[in-house]
């Protein structure tokens, strides 16, 4: 890569780096936007929880509250510009005793402080009327219409696409190592020895946002990973609730949540464990009987036999509890977006207008991009068509006859799609597509997939990967046996 100049570099391209990028493309600036791994979306992201969060839980003085708020209401537009799976389900704070409702009273005086619109308190009855599987002995509970779910990595992806279609530069397996700074701006150095210049940096490097303030000789200050486990239940659970339901919380997290996922399977989770590592994503047993145990307390038709799959999220946890969005004051032209855990996801968008400001503060020209479009193309979605409309299509391009994914009915065209849209990993189509996410779990079209990808790539099998680095299908040999990644061997 030849050394190129831009006007600002955002490190990171997790839900909060993207949603700058793309906020920042109605510009007139020349804006890159870095990524440690082989595809946007595979950091903290990827295992988010995709709840759009009801203004609640914090108090009005906190800056993650006025973000969350601002950011809510942000999504319906969003959703008509972007196209990504979104949906306002409402949320729940079920309650179980009198000392619990007392909490209630607490997040509802949060919510009007912050004010969030139509948050009602509940009485038993009423609780019971808006959601039928709630467990019966319920006292009462909190009532957000605002809330809802999305589908994160959807998300991402439909950012970025919105943010290159309008001039912005992607470069993936970028990590950055090193920085060097002049009057003429930073120099980024990357770990594989490429490099970019840039006036401005925007770090919004998600767990890593500590290392990157220190590579950049900004402000120290620690992340601490917080550790949470999720389980996935088969969309046709019976457990299957019409609104995400939260215990009363306490003083460390949320609490277990049960979550009706925006495309039909159930989440339930998750944990909020500290630790050291930035890397451990391990699930257990113990956690899984917790979590279960947990959420039966509040929907006690969930059961076990239903867990399709399990997996963990980081959480990039700050000392304070709240974001950290400001202009640096140990290094120039530097803006710190960094603590961003929940209620992230949903402060987003507002996050963005937050960081164009404290641009705009710090020196940079901004001038409306008279091109900027902030649509995308609608993709069809086989599964979500009338069977009329589905004829035609097929008509059109026999390849969204093609099944490949039986569990989530996902057609060959819209593999063809992912892979030309430069998703090229197992987990890239996933997340854009679905495909592997259902009840067998990539057991039937993973080999599908991998074909798709060949052809459209030229790959060899060997080149393939699940998530990028050196996660291969291919791995290693036993004598004469090449024993790939699933266990198998040929």
């Amino acid at each position: 890569m030849n050394e190129k100049i831009f006007d600002i570099a955002i490190v990171g391209a997790g839900v909060v780096g993207a949603s700058i990028a793309r906020k920042l493309s109605s510009y007139n600036l020349k804006v890159a936007l870095l990524e440690k791994e082989c595809d946007v979306s595979f950091g903290v992201s990827k295992a988010n929880s995709g709840i759009i969060h009801g203004g609640f839980h914090h108090g009005s003085e906190y800056l993650k509250s006025k973000l969350e708020v601002q950011g809510n209401r942000m999504f319906d537009q969003l959703e008509q510009e972007l196209h990504f799976p979104f949906r306002r389900c409402g949320i729940i704070v079920a309650a179980f005793s009198v000392e619990e409702m007392k909490t209630v009273e607490q997040l509802y005086m949060n919510g009007i402080n912050n004010k969030v619109i139509g948050i009602e308190i509940c009485n038993r009855s009423r609780i019971l009327a808006l959601e039928p599987k709630l467990n019966e002995d319920v006292a009462g509970g909190l009532y957000a219409p605002a809330g809802g779910i999305i589908e994160p990595y959807r998300f991402v992806f439909s950012l970025v696409e919105s943010a290159l279609k309008n001039g912005v530069n992607l470069f993936t397996e970028f990590k950055v190592v090193s920085a060097e700074h002049n009057t003429d701006g930073y120099t980024i150095i990357s770990e594989n020895g490429n490099s970019i210049k840039s006036k401005w940096i925007v770090n919004a490097s998600g767990l890593f946002a500590d290392e990157i303030s220190k590579i950049f000789d900004a402000e120290i200050f620690k992340i601490t990973p917080r550790k949470g486990e999720e389980f996935l239940l088969d969309r046709n659970s019976a457990a299957r609730t019409d609104h995400v339901i939260f215990p009363v919380p306490d003083h460390i997290s949320k609490g277990i949540l049960v979550i009706p996922t925006v495309e039909g399977t159930t989440m339930l989770g998750p944990t909020a464990i500290p630790q050291e590592s930035k890397e451990d994503v391990s699930t257990t047993s113990a956690n899984l009987g917790m979590v279960f145990s947990s959420a039966r307390r509040m929907v006690p038709s969930i059961s076990q036999r239903d867990i399709i799959t399990s997996f963990t999220g980081l959480r990039p946890v700050l000392e304070g509890g709240d974001f950290f969005i400001d202009i640096s004051n140990k290094q120039v032209h530097f803006i710190q977006v960094a603590g961003i855990q929940s209620p992230g996801l949903t402060a987003v968008p507002a996050i963005a207008e937050y960081v164009k400001d404290l641009l705009k503060k710090d020196g940079l020209i901004l001038t409306e991009k008279s091109s900027y479009d902030p649509t995308i193309e609608k993709l069809p979605r086989i599964r979500t068509l009338h069977p009329e409309e589905a004829d035609t299509l097929i008509q059109s391009d026999p390849a969204y006859g093609e099944i490949v994914c039986r569990c989530e009915s996902v057609s060959e065209a819209e593999i063809v799609a992912a892979v030309r849209n430069g998703h090229t990993t197992l987990d890239g189509i996933k997340f854009y597509t679905r495909a592997q996410m259902g009840r067998c779990q990539g057991g039937f079209c993973t080999d599908r997939i991998i074909k798709i990808i060949q052809r459209e790539t030229g790959l060899s099998f060997e080149a393939i990967t699940k998530r990028g680095k050196a996660s291969w299908l291919l791995e290693d040999r036993i004598g004469d046996l090449i024993v790939n990644s699933y266990g198998g061997a040929e």
